[in-house]
């Protein structure tokens, strides 16, 4: 039977390394162990366990912004030699070689046996918007901001005024844990009853995305409880716990309700040069593959800001047709507000989530009219018009550009 690999893809920096030699020790070394001075008889049986080098890409300083000379390495792993889940792929491709001089795992590849074993995102972005019934726009997210020593009725209150602005999504704060004050079905009750009250008023759905939290191993039980209360959507923190840990929350029928993976401890992994994973790998593919229907990252305009390039990028991979996976909802996400949203539109076209919390909550008439400046924004590049032109006849947006003005660039 023909092997089956997965590719990953690295870039290494060294002014004097050998990188031919260095491709091959990795292939070796995170296989088979030794090769070489392996018996000929050994050779024949380890054959099917040992990686390859598919390419070595070098680029020499001189010709680079850096000034530092750098490879791209690309490398295939049989799949025979690792189970079907995402740590086990990523230790065999990155485990110790992480820790080995400057090296930033870039891409993977997984075979199509490998991504057989997982059934992505159960909702994905097509998904989301047909339970919302909102086909033709971008949806706009709120966050819930100031939620530590709230109680329910002041939660509850907060979660109103962000659904009367007419926002499609509200999620919890990522910091909001199991709590006395808004214990988690409590706090699910009230906010889905608050979702209620406003839909009686603005005539629209909304998905309340429930922080998910507890031990790892409480995870699926603390899901089914918050969905028994009325949750219609989760929040996850996706590294803190695990790509598995999400893997398996998408694959349960019982958890039947959308999934938005928070990028909590991203900033550890992704942003240096010469080290860790690249953001479209790590809050893009992978988050992909193990089951999110929504990612959030940094946008490149806010207050936590990813490079333009690198925001692109993650994009695509929660877009590309490439993987047999349900395509995700991208959220660029940090110091949104609605001055901001052409060129969200113009960067990541009608199929983004505008995800906002101060851009919200500091809205001069409050978090309802904030949400109102956010729609109207959306709806004024839809129409055609300039911000400034729509203003004119739509007050919180009007408000907004006053506050926070209107970024071009």
């Amino acid at each position: 039977m023909t092997n089956s690999y997965s590719k990953a893809t690295y870039r290494l920096y060294d002014d004097n390394a050998d990188f031919n030699k260095k491709a091959l020790g990795i292939a070796v070394g995170l296989t088979v162990g030794s090769w070489t001075e392996l018996p000929e008889a050994t050779k024949e049986r380890m054959q099917q366990h040992l990686g390859q080098v598919v390419s070595v890409d070098v680029h020499e300083g001189a010709n680079v912004a850096s000034g530092e000379r750098y490879a791209n390495i690309t490398i295939a792993y049989p799949d025979v030699n690792f189970s079907r889940d995402i740590p086990a792929l990523l230790v065999t491709v990155f485990g110790k070689l992480s820790m080995d001089g400057k090296i930033k795992l870039i891409d993977l590849e997984p075979s199509t046996q490998f991504l057989s074993a997982f059934p992505g995102p159960k909702f994905g972005l097509q998904g989301v918007r047909n339970l919302l019934g909102v086909h033709d726009r971008p949806l706009v997210m709120s966050i819930f901001k100031s939620v530590i020593g709230h109680d329910l009725p002041t939660l509850r209150e907060q979660f109103l005024q962000q659904a009367l602005g007419g926002v499609d999504l509200i999620k919890d704060d990522e910091i909001l844990f199991e709590n006395p004050l808004t214990p988690l079905e409590k706090r699910v009750a009230a906010c889905i009853d608050a979702a209620k009250e406003a839909e009686r008023t603005t005539g629209q759905k909304l998905l309340y995305f429930t922080n998910l939290t507890g031990s790892t191993f409480q995870l699926k039980e603390n899901a089914k409880r918050a969905i028994a209360a009325g949750a219609n959507g989760l929040l996850f923190n996706v590294l803190a716990y695990g790509y598995d840990a999400l893997a398996e929350l998408a694959a349960d029928p019982a958890i039947n309700v959308p999934i938005a993976a928070h990028p909590s401890l991203a900033g550890a992994l992704y942003p240096s040069m010469h080290h860790g994973i690249s953001a479209p790998l790590l809050l893009g593919k992978l988050t992909r593959i193990a089951g999110a229907d929504l990612s959030l990252f940094p946008s490149p305009y806010g207050s936590v800001v990813m490079p333009k390039e690198e925001n692109l990028a993650v994009m695509e991979a929660l877009l590309t047709p490439s993987l047999p996976q349900a395509s995700a909802f991208p959220v660029p996400s940090a110091g949104i507000h609605p001055g901001l949203v052409p060129l969200i539109m113009r960067d990541f076209g009608p199929d983004v989530v505008v995800n906002a919390g101060g851009g919200v909550h500091g809205h001069p008439g409050g978090a309802a009219a904030g949400g109102r400046a956010f729609r109207q924004a959306v709806d004024a590049i839809r129409s055609g018009a300039s911000l400034e032109q729509y203003s004119q006849t739509h007050h919180e947006l009007q408000q907004a550009i006053e506050l926070w003005g209107i970024r071009t660039s």
